[in-house]
């Protein structure tokens, strides 16, 4: 008895993750870590990081898989079954639907100009795209890659799901540690292609928009992008879908359950299993170092573009209608953190300019422009 109770213990204690672990798990863990401390202290989207956080350490307590189906890795567990969500790319358009249910694009009616700051903020992606083929990414995997220009986590997911799926892990992680550094990386590059002149413009008053206005416009809008890009319809036709459930009135139960309930769900489990699938043996490669560069990259030329676009429109605007370019930043998909930097700006260096509802119609056209973009790709390379 005693021989096979130490013989038992013996198995044990080598199954522990003390015994099992290694120098890149506790690395990992520590970026989880790392990921909670940002969301709690610094206030960096914490409904996304602090899942993600606890996921990384979560997916990286290392066992010995001896048929018990835990890890998230392995069929039948409840992480893998989680994880189907990732890997098959169905949490994504359940964001989106959400995203639409919860979105007031009524700036972006009043002044439909706009719209093309949100698309010239999409070069991003492309940029990043043509840099990931030169440091020698196949095409599909470029694709996955680049569409962390958009500061999109669910379009990047969705995407990198069907073309690059070996490296999804990696890109989710990076997109939204993206999204959730928007604060950090964004204003440094608005203070350099601005001047002091151009940060205190004054925009006029947006237009009264219509509530017929809001109604049609998520058919039309869906009509417009999806018959052009039929390949973006699992993320374009949910947007649309939530938007009209919103500015219906009268499915307002239904809007309110998308956008609240159904996805703060979607949110914890997609965020906890994306954290899951960075085990350190799948996430520590040279290739993760190089997305995450290449996300740096894709989201400086974003932003970029969005602002030198604004500075390009007003050219051949009149006085009274040229547009603050510190609103170009906002072009990107990241609703409402990159609007919100617009405003802080814009009131750092005149207290009465403000810029946030301005801002928020180039940055729900960059919802639609990412899932364009997404859907393009996907349409090429697929």
């Amino acid at each position: 008895m005693w021989d096979f109770i130490g013989t038992k213990l013996g198995d044990f204690i080598t199954f522990t993750g003390f015994a099992c672990g290694e120098w890149s798990n506790y690395i990992m863990m520590l970026v989880g870590i790392f990921f909670i401390w940002l969301a709690i202290k610094k206030d960096f989207e914490p409904l996304l990081l602090i899942p993600i956080g606890f996921g990384i350490i979560l997916g990286n307590i290392p066992f010995k898989s001896i048929g018990l189906e835990v890890g998230i890795y392995e069929d039948n567990s409840v992480l893998n079954f989680f994880y189907s969500g990732v890997k098959d790319g169905w949490y994504p358009p359940l964001i989106f639907l959400g995203i639409g249910a919860m979105t007031d694009f009524t700036a972006l009616l009043a002044n439909p100009k706009l719209l093309l700051v949100g698309g010239a903020a999409q070069f991003g992606i492309f940029g990043a795209y043509i840099i990931a083929l030169m440091l020698g990414f196949e095409p599909n995997q470029a694709a996955g890659i680049a569409i962390i220009g958009g500061a999109d986590g669910p379009t990047a997911i969705f995407l990198s799901s069907k073309l690059s799926p070996n490296l999804m892990g990696a890109i989710a992680v990076c997109a939204y540690s993206y999204m959730a550094l928007v604060p950090v990386i964004q204003p440094f590059f608005m203070r350099l292609l601005t001047t002091k002149k151009e940060r205190v413009i004054k925009m006029k008053p947006a237009r009264q928009v219509s509530q017929t206005e809001k109604i049609i416009f998520p058919i039309v809008g869906l009509l417009m992008t999806a018959m052009i890009i039929p390949s973006g319809l699992p993320l374009l036709g949910v947007l649309f879908f939530g938007n009209l459930l919103k500015e219906s009135t009268k499915t307002t139960r239904l809007a309110k359950t998308a956008g609240s309930s159904l996805n703060d769900i979607v949110v914890i489990l997609l965020g906890l299993t994306v954290g899951c699938s960075t085990q350190a043996s799948e996430f520590l490669t040279a290739d993760t170092i190089k997305i995450f560069i290449l996300g740096a990259v894709a989201f400086a030329i974003a932003t970029c573009s969005g602002v030198l676009f604004v500075k390009l429109m007003n050219i051949f605007l009149p006085q009274h209608k040229k547009l603050n370019p510190l609103i170009g930043n906002a072009g990107v998909s990241a609703v409402p953190m990159a609007a919100r930097i617009s405003q802080n700006m814009g009131l750092k260096y005149d207290k009465h300019n403000y810029l946030l509802m301005h801002a928020m119609g180039p940055n729900v056209a960059g919802v639609i422009g990412s899932a364009i973009a997404a859907g393009a790709l996907l349409g090429f390379l697929g």
